[in-house]
């Protein structure tokens, strides 16, 4: 079993930045691909970016590209998620999770963290 924990949402203005973090406890993420979705009101959850077990290999969403950044530090079991040039439309609650591949799908990924909420206003 993988805990994960999501942490550094929060409001923030247009053309801001964030960082959120994603710690996981209880198994190493070293063996598991990490991924990062989001979720706004009234709309599905949709992927944003994710990260192979190595950090050598990363995807994005095509609206966050150029603005977000994706990392992670296997020895400190964390995942983070660099959130730059913020815009409303980026309103959302943010997920991470733990699977084995390198998936953009939210049925690929295993373990899911209890999410945070990034607000940006405009």
């Amino acid at each position: 079993q993988v805990q994960l924990v999501e942490s550094g949402g929060g409001l923030v203005q247009a053309g801001g930045s964030l960082r959120l973090s994603c710690a996981a406890s209880g198994r190493t993420l070293r063996n598991y691909a990490m991924g990062w979705f989001r979720q706004a009101p009234g709309k599905e959850r949709a992927f944003v970016a994710v990260i192979s077990w190595s950090g050598g290999n990363t995807n994005y969403a095509g609206s966050v590209k150029g603005r977000f950044t994706i990392s992670r530090d296997n020895a400190k079991n964390t995942v983070y998620l660099q959130m730059n040039s913020l815009k409303p439309e980026d309103t959302a609650v943010y997920y991470c999770a733990a699977g084995p591949f390198l998936a953009t799908t939210k049925g690929s990924y295993d373990y899911w963290g209890q999410g945070t909420q990034v607000t940006v206003s405009s």
